[in-house]
């Protein structure tokens, strides 16, 4: 083992804080769902990948610019999340069988893809890949950029909106206690499809955000799982900015690691930091 120079370290530590980012804003959804609905919802990675390759699609077939399916994916996701709360409230699905539930409706969606754009790699190639600008030795890629920027805004808007707003109140008072809510007038039915939604359109942004900085297969659905759902539960459950802190100290730590050891040794990373907390601080999960 050989430590890195500065400059290396240096840029490692800035390329984990750009796919922190992007753990952060995939588990902001899937944070949400799960402490607020009680859900524990895998279709959110499914949705990630199938707005990655509509974007990918709508950029290379009908040349849209991939920035502006920003403005068209979420609200196509935003129906598509209530619809599938709506079904799932219907029956009464409890946090387990959620899980087993959006784990079939994953595998739905892995299947669609594969029938549309088949299992090969798949690259969103736009003049956004080809643009960095440098400070002082640190390069810095335009796409990663943006990505963490949109994943920092989310996070500080939806934080504010929960915090300081009646909405935000409601939701948060829905999530402590539905049926004490609804007695205070709450819509809790409401509610709930709104922040499916709101959780679906999220995934669409994160999955367009992902066909800007990765190549796509659909297999990769599930090896975003575990790293995300690690982000998740040490940001806490129903945070919204929690997911993003957590994404960031996982990614850096991940990138240091591989610069420092090896690359085969940054997935451990996140588990062993979720480890760490569960045995130090089991009470904020």
């Amino acid at each position: 083992m050989s430590f890195p120079s500065f400059n290396l370290l240096a840029q490692s530590i800035l390329s984990g804080i750009f796919i922190g980012g992007l753990y952060g804003l995939i588990g902001l959804g899937l944070g949400l769902t799960w402490g607020m609905l009680r859900q524990i919802n895998l279709a959110h990675f499914g949705l990630v990948f199938l707005a990655a390759y509509m974007s990918y699609h709508m950029a290379t077939v009908w040349h849209v610019d991939p920035l502006l399916t920003l403005l068209i994916l979420p609200p196509l996701f935003f129906m598509f999340g209530v619809g599938m709360q709506w079904v799932l409230s219907r029956f009464a699905i409890s946090p387990f069988n959620s899980l087993l539930v959006t784990f079939g409706i994953t595998v739905v969606i892995e299947s669609v893809i594969q029938a549309i754009w088949t299992a090969d790699f798949r690259r969103l190639e736009t003049h956004y890949n080809d643009q960095k600008f440098t400070v002082g030795s640190l390069y810095i890629p335009v796409p990663e950029l943006v990505t963490l920027v949109i994943a920092v805004s989310l996070s500080l808007l939806i934080w504010a909106a929960m915090r300081y707003t009646d909405l935000g109140k409601a939701l948060r008072a829905m999530a402590e206690d539905g049926p004490i809510a609804s007695a205070f007038g709450i819509n809790q039915k409401g509610m709930s499809l709104m922040l499916a939604g709101i959780c679906a359109a999220l995934a669409a942004v994160a999955g367009i955000c992902l066909a800007l900085t990765f190549t796509l297969t659909p297999s990769q659905i599930f090896a975003w799982v575990g790293v995300v759902f690690a982000a998740v539960m040490l940001g806490g459950l129903g945070s919204a900015l929690g997911p993003l802190v957590a994404g960031i100290i996982i990614g850096v730590s991940e990138a240091i690691t591989m610069a420092v050891a090896a690359p085969s040794w940054a997935p451990i990373v996140s588990f062993s930091l979720l480890i760490v907390m569960l045995l130090f601080r089991p009470g904020k999960l």
